[in-house]
């Protein structure tokens, strides 16, 4: 029950857009844009956290924009995001 509050919570994060990233969050794959991978982050405090770690693998990575698809964690939160170029 927990782990689905924390997904819904990153869900709903992810609608709002972020303009400090350099890979933009988004909430369904681009259609001008194809999915190269996923990344995975662990050790978040927050979502807040959990969400900028995510945005800066993605960054790393190279993509232009993210998507996360999962949230989940008890005390460390850990999560997954598709990334697309």
């Amino acid at each position: 029950m927990k782990n689905l509050k924390l997904t819904l919570a990153a869900l709903t994060l992810a609608s709002v857009s972020i303009g400090s990233f350099a890979a933009d969050l988004v909430q369904s794959q681009p259609a001008d844009q194809q999915k190269v991978g996923v990344i995975t982050v662990s050790g978040a405090s927050d979502l807040t956290s959990l969400e900028s770690s995510l945005a800066a693998k993605a960054d790393q990575a190279g993509a232009k924009s993210f998507r996360i698809i999962g949230a989940g964690g008890n005390n460390q939160l850990h999560g997954t995001a598709e990334i697309y170029q």
